[in-house]
């Protein structure tokens, strides 16, 4: 397979993500699919960006977010309430990424594959600062999606989940402030619907 019908016969794979639902529903009350929420990142890279502490490699950035759940394309959505205190789930769906994305590579076959693992693989350790942007990112637009949803479709857990993005944000002032708009927004839509935040333990993902 040369080149370009690699890359063809990927972009048919990857249609997948535009009907792979993920937890989260949209405010018309329908779930959203992967590929909304890569959308959603995207953009707020582009609004963000200019207001972040640092400057970055917003090519990498952009490049990271828009491949960071491609391993869904096999290995499917998996909810973070189910995980929460599920080391075999949590097991099983790194296992099932770590396959998917060395099949990829594989795919390809060449700096394509390898330039998509190695971003893939850079996102997860959130070692470098575009990945921590990047993985800031990904936990904000949830808790976004979360608070445009009607109530009812938040699991129980997901009100003690309102508040465990903060470590993921603390590294960078813009991303901590817009955590504070955004659980601020949570904690009015819970208290909206009767429930007592003051007796909600926090859990962390």
């Amino acid at each position: 397979m040369n080149d370009l019908a690699a890359i063809y016969s990927f972009l048919h794979s990857a249609e997948k993500l535009k009907f792979e639902l993920r937890h989260s529903y949209t405010s018309s009350g329908r779930q959203e699919s992967v590929a909304e929420h890569t959308w959603r990142m995207t953009l707020m890279a582009i609004l963000l960006q200019p207001k972040l502490d640092k400057r970055l490699n917003f090519e990498k950035l952009l490049k990271m977010i828009v491949i960071h759940d491609i391993v869904e394309i096999e290995a499917g959505d998996t909810p973070v309430p189910r995980m929460v205190g599920n080391e075999v789930l949590k097991k099983l769906k790194q296992t099932k990424e770590l396959k998917a994305i060395e099949n990829i590579r594989t795919h390809f076959g060449n700096e394509t594959g390898e330039e998509i693992f190695s971003l893939w693989n850079e996102f997860e350790a959130r070692e470098t600062y575009e990945a921590k942007v990047a993985f800031a990112l990904d936990k904000l637009e949830v808790q976004i999606q979360h608070n445009e949803a009607d109530i009812a479709t938040w699991e129980p857990i997901e009100y003690q989940l309102v508040h465990s993005r903060r470590p993921f944000v603390e590294f960078d002032s813009t991303l901590t402030t817009l955590c504070d708009l955004i659980e601020r927004e949570a904690e009015e839509k819970m208290k909206a619907a009767g429930v007592d935040i003051n007796t909600i333990t926090h859990k962390e993902q």
